[in-house]
Order: C-alpha cells, then sequence, then structure tokens
C-alpha cells in the first residue's frame, strides 16, 4: 500500500479551542504526524483547515488527543 505525497484538503470543527495556546496544540498536534502540513484555524468559528499527506482519522485522533472534542 502507498501512500500520498500530494496532500488532501481536510475540514474538522473543533470544540474548546479558546486562546492562542489552543491553536498552538492543535498545530503542534497535527505537524506531529505531518511536520509538512498546512493548518489554518478559525477559533470563533470551532473550525480547522488542514493540508496534509497523513490520513484524516489520525489528524483527528492526534487533535483529541489534545483534549478537543473533534466532530465527525
Amino acid at each position: 500500500m502507498q501512500t500520498s505525497t500530494t496532500p488532501s484538503p481536510y475540514e474538522f470543527t473543533v470544540q474548546g479551542m479558546t486562546c492562542g495556546h489552543c491553536e498552538r496544540a492543535v498545530t503542534g498536534a497535527v505537524q506531529a504526524l505531518d511536520p509538512l502540513a498546512t493548518v489554518r484555524i478559525d477559533r470563533a468559528a470551532g473550525h480547522v483547515s488542514v493540508e496534509s499527506t497523513a490520513p484524516r482519522e489520525a489528524l483527528a485522533a492526534a487533535i483529541a488527543e489534545e483534549g478537543y472534542a473533534v466532530a465527525p
């Protein structure tokens, strides 16, 4: 099985982000899986956009491990 080298766009609804530290924690969790991932966060809307070669499920799990609720 090959892994994709082309980043895929993912959209997540994330609850519990209240500050800049939260944004850094989410970004760090994503980039721990894929250091080249692009992460854009709209904290007020609870919206996280990611472009990454990592699987969606792994990204969602990494965000959840930081203590944030990720909507399906």
